[in-house]
C-alpha cells in the first residue's frame, strides 16, 4: 500500500498536472498549426511558385511497380517537399513559444519591481522619537 499511495502522491503533484495538461494543449495547438501551414500557408506559397505542391515534392530512389496485383513494389523516395512543410511548422511553432515566454517574462519582471522596499529601522524609529517628543509637554 504504501508505494501505492506514494505514486498517488507524485501524481497529483501540482508539476505533473501542469505538464499533463502542457501535454495536450501542446498537441492541440501542434494540430492548428499544422492546419494553418498545409491549407492556408503552403497554396498562396504554391501558387507563387507556379502550382508546386510542396507536400507532393519528392526524389523518386525506385519506383513502384503494381502491374502485377500479386507483387507489388513500393515505391522508395525522399519527400523532401513534406520535409519543408515540418521546418515552416517548427518556424511558428518556436516564434509562438518565444512570444509566451517573453510576455511571461515580461509579467514576472512588473511583479518583481512592484514592492517598494521597506523602509531602513533607523528611520522608522527616528520617527517615532520625534514624535513621542512632540507629545510631551
Amino acid at each position: 500500500m504504501g508505494m501505492l499511495k506514494e505514486f498517488k502522491d507524485f501524481a497529483m503533484r501540482g508539476n505533473v498536472v501542469d505538464l499533463a495538461v502542457g501535454v495536450v494543449i501542446g498537441g492541440a495547438f501542434g494540430k492548428i498549426v499544422t492546419s494553418l501551414v498545409d491549407q492556408i500557408i503552403m497554396p498562396p506559397i504554391g501558387v507563387l511558385t507556379g502550382g508546386v505542391d510542396f507536400s507532393a515534392m519528392k526524389w523518386v530512389l525506385k519506383p513502384g511497380d503494381d502491374s502485377d496485383p500479386k507483387h507489388k513494389i513500393a515505391e522508395v523516395a525522399i519527400q523532401y517537399g513534406a520535409f519543408i512543410n515540418v521546418l515552416i511548422q517548427f518556424v511558428i511553432i518556436a516564434f509562438a513559444i518565444f512570444l509566451v515566454v517573453k510576455a511571461i517574462n515580461r509579467l514576472t519582471r512588473r511583479e518583481e519591481a512592484a514592492p517598494a522596499p521597506p523602509p531602513p529601522t533607523e528611520t522608522l524609529l527616528t520617527e517615532i522619537r520625534d514624535l513621542l517628543k512632540k507629545q510631551q509637554p
